[in-house]
């Protein structure tokens, strides 16, 4: 939450002073900022709400519990980073290539840009550290992480952070040959170049989250976590099929078939998947476990070598 509240103070300061100064510069890629930065600002309050939201406990209306709202959110910030940041970018980009030069001072663009670059810096550096984290907890590489996180909001904080400062670096580039060159359709360039960024930002997160959306299943640390968690029990001779699948930020559905040890009748054996399913979701992980018996004879297709643990 830390992250976003952070990212959500820095873009709407940077918003209201980039749209100062684009009234009074006229500058496209000044536009194109602060399109970028109105567009951060709202889908940071929509990042809020995917995670207060996300957190809501299960009911009996939703016995898998709210982390799908969080995706849902996500999306919808998303889309406006696309909508808003991207398209008025490049129209404005487009309709200034034939503007006729115009005197203008662009030092309070520069300064403005400056102070952005400082902000949107302080607010990377902090998705950043998050991003290490959490690829050193899951032991996996940084580019990895972002990918495959379940954590909408974190990624969309990082690659929101990330384009921002690449766009302040374009916007920047254009205003100098806009002033070096005499020529705007450089400025004019930097616009649509910033909102090309933007629309590839929003694409790629309105992808992983259509992805978690539609059931996107654990990754492969995690699914060998609970594996072997199983694999490991006294009173499980052989695990047939095991599915996880994210039902949230870190929060899992699993769904699985069991062979028991022993020959116990049936009244036992649903007490003793009773009890696995009990200890499953004890685990922070784990929103909700659905365990049942194997079909007799079936052969293990949970897609890894599957080894036997016999009761001693």
């Amino acid at each position: 939450m830390l992250t976003v509240v952070i990212a959500l103070a820095a873009n709407t300061i940077l918003a209201i002073l980039k749209s100062v100064v684009a009234a009074v510069t006229g500058s496209a890629s000044m536009v194109a900022e602060a399109a970028h930065s109105w567009a951060d600002a709202g889908n940071e309050v929509f990042l809020v709400i995917a995670e207060r939201r996300a957190e809501k406990p299960a009911d009996a209306e939703h016995p898998l519990g709210y982390g799908r709202e969080a995706y849902v959110w996500s999306m919808i910030a998303a889309f406006g980073l696309f909508a808003v940041g991207a398209a008025v970018s490049v129209i404005h980009g487009v309709q200034s290539l034939g503007a006729e030069e115009e005197e203008a001072n662009y030092l309070w663009a520069y300064v403005v840009l400056g102070a952005a670059f400082v902000l949107e810096g302080i607010s990377f550096a902090q998705a950043r550290r998050e991003v290490r984290r959490g690829a050193r907890d899951a032991d996996v590489s940084r580019a990895t992480f972002l990918d495959t996180t379940s954590n909408p909001t974190l990624r969309a904080v990082f690659f929101e952070d990330a384009a921002a400062l690449v766009g302040i670096v374009i916007a920047v580039s254009g205003l100098a040959l806009h002033q070096a060159t005499g020529q705007p359709v450089w400025d004019a360039i930097g616009s649509i170049l910033v909102g090309l960024l933007l629309g590839f930002v929003a694409v790629y997160l309105l992808r992983r989250n259509m992805a978690f959306l539609v059931g996107q299943v654990a990754d492969p640390r995690a699914y060998d976590t609970v594996l072997g968690w199983l694999q490991g029990r006294p009173e499980v001779q052989t695990v047939n099929t095991l599915h996880l699948e994210y039902v949230g930020p870190d929060k899992l559905f699993l769904v699985g078939s069991v062979d028991l040890v022993g020959d116990d009748p049936e009244s036992e054996a649903a007490e003793e998947l009773q009890r696995l399913e009990d200890h499953l979701e004890e685990r922070p992980e784990i929103a909700r476990a659905v365990l049942s018996l194997a079909a007799p004879g079936r052969p293990p297709s949970v897609g890894r070598v599957i080894g036997n643990n016999q009761s001693g």
